[in-house]
C-alpha cells in the first residue's frame, strides 16, 4: 500500500535516480514539459484573444465602459440634457463623448461621370457627427487618422473617412457596400443626409479594424445638425468612461434605476457587442482546447516511453530491490515522482516565459489580424487548471509502465528472464 514509508523510500529513490541521470536527457524531457504548457495555455489563449481584441478594441476606440443610445423607436436620446446632468452628478464618470448620428450616402468622382446611366461611385455610410476634441480625448480618434489631418473646431464642409469605405483599404465590395475609388485627403466627395445634399472635402481617412469606426463618416457635430436641420441638443449616442475598477453592470443598474432607461437603451460595451462575437470567442476556445489536448496525449506519451525505456533498462536493478526488501509500491512512488519532477520544473519553467515574456510582449505588441489587434488571454485560473491536467496526465504516464515492470517475477528480473 502507499504509506507513508513507501513514499520516503520512493522519494529517495527518485532523487538518487535523477541525480545520476543524464543531464541532456533530463533538459529534453523538461522541455518537452515545457512546450507541452505552452501549447495548452498558449493556442487557446491566442484564439481567444484574437475576439479580445475585437472586445477591447470597441471599448477603447468607440464604446467606453457603458454606451447610452437612442431607443429602437427614435432617432435621439429625448431629454439628452437631463441625461448629461445626471452623469454629471455620478463620480464613476471620467470622460464622456457625445454624438450626432444619421444614415446617408457618399458619392465620389460625380464630375467625371460621362452619363446619367453610368453607375455613381457611391455607398451608403453611418454619418457621425462630434465634438472633435471631446472625440479624441476619449478614443483616441486622431491617432487613427493615416492619411491626412484630424478635424479642428470650426473646419466647415470638411470631414473624415472611414477605411472600409475605400476600395484600397476594403476587403472588396460587399452587398450594399461599393468602396469609393479615387479618393484621398483634398478629394471633394458629395454627402447626403436626409435628402440634404453638400459638397465636402476630406480632410483624413481614419483606419481601424472596428466597423463603427471603418464603415462611417465623422463630421463636427455642428455641421450634422445644420445638415439635419435640427435646433435642439438631443444626441443619438452618449459613450461613457468609469474610473478604474468601477462595474460597468453596477452602474448600468443605477442608470436604469435613475429612469433614464425609459427615453434610452442603457448598455455596457459588452451588451453592446453584436451576438455573433461572444459566439465565435466559445467556438475558438473550444478549437484551441481540442488543438491543445492533442499536445497533451504526445507529452502523455513521451513520458510512458521515457520511464517505460527507464524501467526496462534498469529491469535487474527493481528485482534487486525488491529482493532486499524494497516494496513494489515504493519503486513505482519512485517513478511517480520522477514523472512529476518533470512536469512540475517544465510547468514552472512555462510560467515564467508566459508571464514574464508572451503576455507581456504581446501586449506591447498585439498580433496584427486582418479584423483585430490580437492579445494572449491567460488567466491565472484557467493556466492553473491547465497545469494540473499536465501534471496528472504526466503522473499516470509515469505510473503505468513503472507498475508494468514492477509487477514482474522478482527472480525473472533479477536473472533477465522474460
Amino acid at each position: 500500500m502507499f504509506s507513508l514509508l513507501n513514499i520516503r523510500i520512493g522519494f529517495y529513490l527518485a532523487v538518487r535516480q535523477l541525480r545520476r541521470a543524464s543531464r541532456w536527457t533530463t533538459s529534453l524531457i523538461v522541455f518537452v514539459m515545457l512546450l507541452t504548457f505552452l501549447n495548452l495555455v498558449v493556442v487557446t489563449g491566442i484564439l481567444v484573444g484574437l475576439i479580445e481584441g475585437i472586445n477591447e478594441s470597441y471599448r477603447t476606440q468607440y464604446a467606453g465602459d457603458v454606451i447610452i443610445s437612442a431607443l429602437s423607436t427614435k432617432e435621439y436620446i429625448e431629454d439628452t440634457s437631463g441625461v448629461l446632468a445626471f452623469l454629471g452628478t455620478v463620480p464613476q464618470v471620467t470622460r464622456l463623448t457625445k454624438r450626432y448620428q444619421a444614415g446617408g450616402t457618399i458619392e465620389a468622382n460625380y464630375l467625371t461621370r460621362t452619363s446619367e446611366t453610368e453607375k455613381p461611385n457611391a455607398t451608403g455610410a453611418q454619418v457621425v457627427g462630434i465634438d472633435p476634441s471631446a472625440e479624441d480625448a476619449f478614443t483616441g480618434l486622431a491617432s487613427h487618422i493615416i492619411e491626412g489631418q484630424y478635424l479642428a473646431e470650426g473646419d466647415y464642409d470638411q470631414i473624415l473617412v472611414g477605411n472600409f469605405l475605400l476600395a484600397r483599404y476594403a476587403f472588396g465590395e460587399q452587398p450594399g457596400l461599393t468602396p469609393l475609388e479615387n479618393v484621398y485627403p483634398g478629394t471633394k466627395v458629395r454627402l447626403t443626409v436626409g435628402g440634404v445634399t453638400r459638397e465636402v472635402v476630406v480632410k483624413g481617412v481614419v483606419k481601424s479594424k472596428i466597423g463603427e469606426l471603418g464603415m462611417s463618416v465623422f463630421i463636427p457635430a455642428s455641421e450634422l445638425r445644420t445638415i439635419i436641420s435640427r435646433s435642439d441638443q438631443n444626441v443619438a449616442q452618449i459613450a461613457v468612461r468609469l474610473t478604474p475598477g468601477s462595474d460597468p453592470d453596477a452602474f448600468k443598474d443605477l442608470l436604469l434605476a435613475s429612469g433614464i432607461g425609459e427615453n434610452a437603451r442603457v448598455q455596457t460595451f459588452e451588451d453592446s457587442i453584436p451576438n455573433g462575437v461572444a459566439d465565435i470567442k466559445t467556438t475558438f476556445a473550444m478549437l484551441g482546447n481540442g488543438f491543445s489536448s492533442i499536445g497533451l496525449v504526445v507529452a502523455a506519451i513521451t513520458i510512458f516511453i521515457v520511464i517505460f525505456i527507464n524501467a526496462i533498462t534498469r529491469r535487474k536493478f527493481i528485482g534487486i530491490l525488491k529482493g532486499i526488501g524494497i516494496s513494489g509500491e515504493a519503486i513505482e512512488i519512485s517513478y511517480v515522482f520522477q514523472s512529476l519532477f518533470y512536469a512540475v520544473i517544465g510547468s514552472l519553467i512555462g510560467l515564467f516565459v508566459l508571464y514574464g515574456v508572451l503576455v507581456p510582449a504581446v501586449a506591447a505588441h498585439p498580433i496584427d489580424f486582418p479584423f483585430s489587434d490580437g492579445i494572449l488571454v491567460a488567466p491565472i485560473d484557467g493556466t492553473a487548471v491547465r497545469i494540473a491536467l499536465l501534471v496528472l496526465t504526466t503522473v499516470i504516464a509515469g505510473y503505468l509502465p513503472s507498475r508494468m515492470i514492477v509487477r514482474k517475477n522478482t527472480l525473472d528480473s533479477i536473472l533477465g528472464r522474460n
